[in-house]
């Protein structure tokens, strides 16, 4: 069952953290004018700070999604507990993605992928929550 457990959970981190680093490399080395001319439309309503701070903690993420596990496995059992943060903390970002698409009006463009690594980000989460458990 552990063995089960953590192939899920491996695959939904390795995922959710290729689909954020992806993302969050291209806002974070990208200037205003490439993510407009990309569709990035949000990016012009809201200081570009915040688009640097979203990409940034994508990447970190990305990062704790990856790392941690393997802390986890050479004995820093404690370190799991990141990957889960890391995971909630990439689920919160498409809870903010998806609300603003939907007032943007983008959200029949943008919904299915959002909530695709929403829900992955979720599973990563419990997932790994629940390895200690057993």
């Amino acid at each position: 069952m552990n063995i089960l457990i953590i192939v899920l959970a491996a695959a939904a981190s390795l995922y959710t953290a290729f689909a954020f680093y992806k993302a969050g490399k291209f806002k974070a080395f990208s200037t205003k004018e490439t993510l407009l001319g990309a569709g990035f439309g949000w990016v012009e309503k809201i200081p570009f700070w915040t688009v640097r701070l979203i990409a940034w903690l994508e990447l970190v993420g990305a990062a704790g999604l990856v790392i941690a596990p393997v802390g986890y496995f050479l004995g820093y059992t404690w370190a799991i507990w990141f990957a889960v943060a890391a995971a909630v903390g990439l689920a919160l970002t498409m809870v903010g993605a998806i609300i603003l698409h939907a007032k943007r009006g983008e959200g029949k463009y943008t919904f299915k992928m959002n909530m695709r690594l929403l829900l992955v980000s979720l599973a990563a989460a419990l997932l790994w929550a629940y390895l200690p458990l057993v």
